[in-house]
């Protein structure tokens, strides 16, 4: 009988009992709405601000809808304006340069290199060509690329470096936390990424007057002094009519769950590293298939894992692909022609008014397998998925 695996991809752990209690404390109340507060109440999503800027280490944090409003609102807070040509890794999801496109601006796609990083040399010849000041780098797939070459290049460019962490949550670059390295950075905690609260982002900086043009923009322009974590009121003068408001505030139910999943957050890293590292034993013994060499700077978040199927080749992995699948493995495919699962190649983001050809990520995303993983699975688990994949893999070498 062919060996099947049961469990499925999509499903997280439990919200913590005590979550679940406040949660219900805070439906009966009534009181959603951040600035819906009883006299002398702190909101839970101030208090969640005040308690991730200390756990990032930043001074300033904004709670707010999505990740994908977070970048936005960054880029906005930032200083970026309609028409900006703005850097950004080619290997990212597609709410990345689709941030950037809401905003205005002009994406300026960057080649990776055979490890999923940003390619350096690459970065520092679009920006010297287009002349862009500003890079939203993608950490995608936990992947964090060589950051002491990115500040060198940003500094040297005077190019602003704002951070996608969406993947990076609790990850760490020679011991700096992922998202202090730039001018501002941002997280997600929807459904699938390191905090779990449906939807959800966060904001990050140590710069004043970014933080209150973000936390304007956000949805404030009278009760910003309610939020945690934010700059003196004397910059809020200077800055709070001059930034549009866009209503993207964080509800306090949220803002709940991410409390209270936050202090999990050290220990659910030690967890996922775990899986990680049995699934990377299981499958860097397959044939056909390559995994990335990380860097022993880059101390990461293993929630998912990345291969190069390069023994199949991009006719075959469809295949492979699907046989996986047929046995309960969802392994999603980078090198499909057409978006799916969540998944999408550069050049199938045709809003984008040029797209480049980028041949070293076009050939590195050919044989690119991510797989995602939950901590509903167990180390047992893990093998079995890293036997299935080798199984299928090398049934499938020199076809």
């Amino acid at each position: 009988m062919v060996q099947r695996f049961e469990k499925p991809f999509t499903q997280q752990e439990p919200i913590p009992e005590t979550a679940i209690e406040r949660a219900c404390e805070i439906l009966r109340s009534g009181r959603l709405h951040r600035y819906n507060v009883a006299n002398g109440e702190v909101s839970e999503a101030a208090l969640l601000e005040e308690e991730y800027a200390a756990w990032q280490g930043s001074q300033y944090c904004l709670a707010i809808t999505s990740g994908g409003q977070a970048l936005q609102i960054a880029l906005r807070a930032a200083g970026m304006t309609a028409g900006t040509k703005v850097l950004a890794n080619a290997y990212t999801l597609a709410p990345v340069p689709g941030a950037i496109h809401a905003a205005g601006g002009i994406p300026v796609l960057v080649e990776i290199d055979e490890n999923w990083h940003t390619d350096i040399d690459d970065l520092r010849a679009n920006a010297e060509a287009s002349g862009a000041r500003y890079f939203l780098l993608s950490h995608m797939r936990g992947h964090i690329a060589d950051m002491d070459a990115i500040v060198a290049i940003c500094d040297e460019l005077e190019i602003t470096l704002i951070e996608d962490c969406a993947h990076t949550m609790g990850a760490q670059w020679k011991g700096t936390r992922s998202g202090n390295f730039g001018r501002v950075a941002c997280f997600s905690t929807q459904t699938y990424k390191h905090i779990n609260s449906g939807e959800g982002g966060l904001l990050t900086t140590n710069d004043s007057e970014l933080a209150s043009r973000a936390v304007v923009t956000s949805g404030s322009y009278m009760n910003y002094a309610t939020h945690g974590a934010i700059p003196s009121e004397d910059v809020f003068q200077q800055t709070r009519l001059q930034s549009p408001n866009c209503s993207a505030r964080l509800d306090n139910l949220r803002a709940m769950l991410i409390r209270a999943q936050l202090p999990l957050l050290e220990d659910n890293v030690r967890r996922w590293n775990e899986r990680y590292s049995v699934l990377q034993s299981g499958l860097s013994s397959v044939t056909g298939l390559r995994l990335p060499d990380r860097q022993h700077h880059e101390e990461f978040v293993g929630s998912s894992i990345q291969f190069q199927a390069t023994g199949l080749g991009p006719h075959v992995i469809p295949e492979f692909v699907e046989a996986c699948a047929n046995r309960g493995l969802e392994i999603k495919w980078f090198g499909a022609d057409e978006p799916y699962a969540f998944t999408s190649r550069f050049d199938s983001w045709t809003y984008l008014d040029d797209i480049p050809q980028l041949p070293k990520t076009r050939e590195v995303l050919a044989t690119t397998c991510d797989l995602r993983i939950p901590l509903t699975f167990s180390k047992n688990d893990c093998q079995e998925i890293a036997a299935i994949i080798g199984e299928e893999c090398e049934r499938r070498i020199g076809s």
